[in-house]
């Protein structure tokens, strides 16, 4: 994802300056904020209104039902949208981040005094997380292919060649991931703008043909619409709730753009261009049904089809920038927070501290979307498996949101009423979404519950491994005070023991002794700990307990949007009166090597699968920055 600028001078991991944005600063990041946060929502004009009137759906295809379906779309944008997202959960905050692990931090926070309940809390919050994975395989999959079967409006001749050519696409956008999205995101904005304004003109082209359409901005034609629909509502939101996907977008970017730039934008143009595309759509099909093949390629000229499929092509491909972007940051803050083992997070832009390269992600996403795109084939195929998971992450959105709005000081009835609202909103959605499970549902949702397995497994194996050292380990304490230190000879330099548990003695230490029979002049039992929060301030990250004998325990702590630069960090320390010299260290490691046993702890496919993951974990010397000629890593075996 893209993210404002922060100053050269700014430590590694700093948030973004963006709490009081300039004039010219405001209109940037409105500027970037359209063009990533509303790609996704911005595409969904492509397939919404063609899948609103599949005969799977019973809506016939009348003017009565087309003003009834555009008032739908219309009411659910101001109601979802606009009221729930832009309005009250951009203002839950973690500090200035978003997004469904940042909320699930803060509602935890919310009722830390309640264990049990935090602890559920959290799962729910992590489960709402992994369905995001699964919106970032069908996203591509659906605009790029949504895009591409233009070329069957341009001529029927082209039509087998939309499938090879929407996976060459995506093949292309996968394989550009790792030079960043710093150049590219340049044009983010002006496409995405060039988009909107688009999508509004053809709108009110269709719409002064056939005024009619405007009475859809009366609700009562939404209500009549759906209290007719009977039993088949359900049917029929499970298509309309593909105009409301990528909303959680908005939440999501508001670390990288801040509040009032993602409101703006909102208001002044993505509403506005998406209201008047939808009601344009509706105006077409009232004066030519046969228009519902396509009705969006369907409302340009012949002689505009060709520019119109290359201007959707390129928004569909910045809609699944987005999300790919968001899986970045998705899984650097599971990683940090210990949902997920450490992976090699590559930085594409020394200014633009969101931009972020995951290789791991990025060819899981790529097979997951090609997979995809070759087992659905067509935008309508896919519209079958959208929908379930954006849903789900939305119902979880309501219930943390409701956590944290507790600790506001607002009226508390209000809050119920607002709440209960939202959730009686998504009940339905998901309802709608759930009937199409079998044709296709079952897809994202299969692949966020497996995403959660991996997730839950690491989460409960790294609690298991520290119960296990702490059990197995020798009070650290008692060893300093009863080491002589006379009788062992030192060495002028520092050594610095990376732990997990600061109680107790490293094994490195232990080896240290046992085979060189040397101790360091100065030795720093080093742990290293994430808030949950997305950024903490240098000048906190840093806290220093002498334990005697020249001995030191230091615990740095990081927000899981921060950097963990340990040398750097380590430099803060001299403050508190413990110098470590960059040059003179010496770093010791211990990798555990986990051994799955019988009896307790988790059951023992879950322990082999955390074991094969603590093999392939990503190095932590990468992760925390350590310099490759200063680390020394011994091995160590830890039953679980």
């Amino acid at each position: 994802m893209l993210s404002p600028s922060v100053p050269t001078d700014a430590p590694a991991g700093s948030p973004p300056a963006v709490a009081h944005p300039s004039r010219h600063g405001l209109a940037a990041l409105t500027l970037a904020a359209i063009g990533v946060v509303y790609g996704d929502i911005g595409t969904s004009p492509l397939y919404t209104v063609k899948e609103i009137f599949l005969p799977a759906t019973g809506v016939a295809l009348n003017a009565t039902n087309l003003i009834g379906a555009v008032s739908v779309i219309f009411w659910a944008l101001m109601l979802v949208v606009t009221l729930k997202y832009v309005v009250l959960i951009l203002r839950a905050d973690n500090h200035g981040e978003g997004g469904g692990l940042a909320l699930t931090a803060l509602a935890a926070s919310a009722v830390k005094d309640r264990p049990k309940l935090r602890k559920g809390l959290l799962l729910l919050g992590v489960f709402g997380a992994t369905l995001f994975y699964g919106d970032s395989v069908i996203t591509p999959a659906i605009s790029v292919l949504g895009a591409m079967e233009g070329l069957e409006i341009v001529t029927p001749v082209l039509k087998p060649y939309v499938v090879p050519i929407s996976v060459l696409i995506l093949i292309g956008l996968f394989m550009v991931q790792r030079l960043g999205t710093g150049f590219v995101g340049r044009f983010f904005g002006p496409v995405i703008v060039i988009w909107f304004v688009t999508l509004a003109v053809v709108g009110v082209v269709h719409i002064a043909r056939q005024p009619a359409i405007l009475n859809a901005l009366n609700p009562v034609h939404a209500w009549e619409f759906l209290s007719q629909r009977g039993w088949k509502i359900f049917a029929a939101l499970g298509a309309i709730v593909l105009a409301l996907t990528g909303a959680e977008a908005l939440y999501a970017d508001m670390g990288h753009f801040g509040r009032k730039p993602i409101q703006i934008a909102w208001a002044g143009l993505v509403l506005p261009a998406l209201a008047l595309n939808y009601m344009g759509q509706g105006a077409l099909l009232m004066r030519e049904p046969a228009a519902i093949e396509n009705p969006f390629y369907r409302l340009f000229p012949e002689v505009a089809l060709v520019p119109a499929l290359i201007l959707a092509t390129l928004a569909a491909i910045i809609a699944s920038q987005a999300v790919i972007s968001g899986a970045y940051s998705m899984t650097k803050q599971a990683v940090q927070l210990g949902f997920l083992p450490r992976m090699d997070v590559r930085y594409t832009s020394a200014r633009e501290a969101g931009q972020i390269y995951v290789p791991a992600v990025n060819w899981a996403l790529l097979l997951g979307v090609v997979t995809a795109v070759l087992g659905f084939g067509s935008s309508t195929a896919l519209a079958g498996a959208y929908g379930i998971a954006v849903t789900l992450t939305m119902m979880i959105t309501t219930v943390l949101t409701w956590f944290v709005i507790r600790s506001w000081k607002v009226n508390t009835p209000l809050a119920v009423a607002a709440t209960c609202m939202f959730l009686m909103l998504d009940a339905l959605l998901v309802a709608g979404c759930a009937v199409k499970f079998f044709d296709g549902g079952w897809f994202p949702l299969a692949l966020g519950l497996l995403i959660f397995g991996v997730m839950s497994t690491w989460s409960r194996g790294r609690e298991l491994l520290m119960d296990s050292i702490r059990s197995d380990g020798l009070e650290l304490q008692p060893f300093i005070d009863a080491l002589d230190p006379d009788s062992i000879h030192r060495v002028e330099r520092t050594a610095v023991y990376a732990v997990a548990n600061p109680e107790t003695v490293p094994q490195a230490l232990l080896h240290n002794l046992k085979h060189n029979q040397v101790l360091h002049d100065r030795n720093i039992v080093l742990t290293v700990q994430f808030a949950d929060r997305p950024w903490v301030p240098m000048d906190e990250r840093v806290q220093v307990v002498p334990l005697g004998h020249s001995f030191w325990r230091v615990t740095l702590t990081f927000g899981f949007m921060n950097t963990p630069d340990v040398p750097k960090t380590l430099v803060m320390a001299e403050k508190q009166g413990l110098r470590i010299p960059v040059f003179e260290t010496t770093y010791f490691l211990s990798r555990e090597t986990v051994v799955p046993t019988p009896g307790g702890g988790m059951m023992h496919w879950r322990e082999r699968l955390f074991a094969a993951m603590s093999r392939n974990a990503g190095g932590i010397v990468e992760f925390f920055r350590l310099p490759d000629n200063a680390v020394v890593e011994l091995g160590t075996r830890v039953q679980i």
